[in-house]
């Protein structure tokens, strides 16, 4: 499996990026030539987050508008919740979105906008490892698989830290959950790191060391992961769970670096 996908270029209309077992992600760009797009989630719940722009998203249920995002850096999220067998048309003339979807069955929540307001922001950890990490699919939507937010890396500092992993069942402190990651750079000319990891002495065993640039893709079936971005340049990617199970944190810390949470 190719786990790192470069950029390709923001052209108007709808790319199918990458597949997991459970996560399926895309990459919408709206203009004058593109300026909506219609679906049906069919036996998938859907989540859409409005990385710059504005948009509307219709269902038979009604009209759900979202804020004007002047960008992830500048910011907070907008994102679209939309459950299992919904009709629905996404209408722009200025937007970038992406879209994750994943199996689900039997949701009980209603189409929902989770507008900047709504979504939870943390700082989270300390010295140059801190970062802002917002969770805008939580447990303030009822969805069966997905959590999406997105996390702000400053200058020089590292995220995912210390590194972690939620790929087995050991309750409550880790589920099996996949997850992709999606990156912006600024300056766009930046860039960053992402090591992707397991422990050598486990089946299939890998270590894989990316370099980031902004438009990139990393899919991450298992592992342990950590970020860091360069000196001078803003990382922010947006993150996409899906899963056995669904809950946000129940994830394992890399034994080895635990210790950062004490200091």
């Amino acid at each position: 499996m190719n786990i790192h996908i470069k950029s390709t270029p923001l052209t108007p209309g709808i790319e199918h990026i990458a597949d997991l077992k459970f996560l399926s992600f895309d990459r919408l760009v709206f203009d004058s030539k593109f300026s909506s797009y219609s679906a049906n989630s069919g036996d998938r719940e859907v989540a859409l987050d409005v990385l710059s722009g504005e948009c509307t998203v219709t269902t038979p249920a009604g009209k759900l508008e979202g804020e004007n995002r002047e960008g992830v850096f500048s910011d907070a999220p907008v994102m679209f919740y939309l459950p299992p067998a919904t009709e629905y048309k996404i209408e722009s003339r200025n937007a970038v979105i992406t879209s994750f979807t994943a199996p689900a069955a039997g949701v009980k929540q209603a189409a929902v906008v989770i507008p900047k307001g709504q979504s939870v922001n943390n700082r989270v950890g300390k010295n140059n490892w801190f970062r802002n990490v917002y969770s805008s699919i939580g447990e303030n939507v009822a969805a069966q698989r997905l959590l999406v937010g997105e996390t702000l890396n400053p200058p020089g500092n590292w995220s995912s830290a210390p590194p972690h992993k939620h790929d087995q069942f050991s309750p409550p402190a880790e589920v099996p959950m996949e997850e992709i990651y999606y990156f912006q750079v600024h300056p766009k000319q930046g860039f960053g790191f992402m090591r992707l990891y397991t422990k050598p002495d486990v089946p299939n065993a890998f270590d894989e060391t990316m370099l980031i640039r902004d438009g990139d893709t990393v899919l991450i079936p298992r592992g342990y992961h950590t970020v860091v971005a360069a000196p001078g340049y803003q990382v922010s990617y947006v993150w996409a769970l899906a899963g056995e199970a669904r809950k946000y944190g129940a994830w394992a810390d890399d034994p080895d670096h635990a210790w950062l949470r004490q200091t």
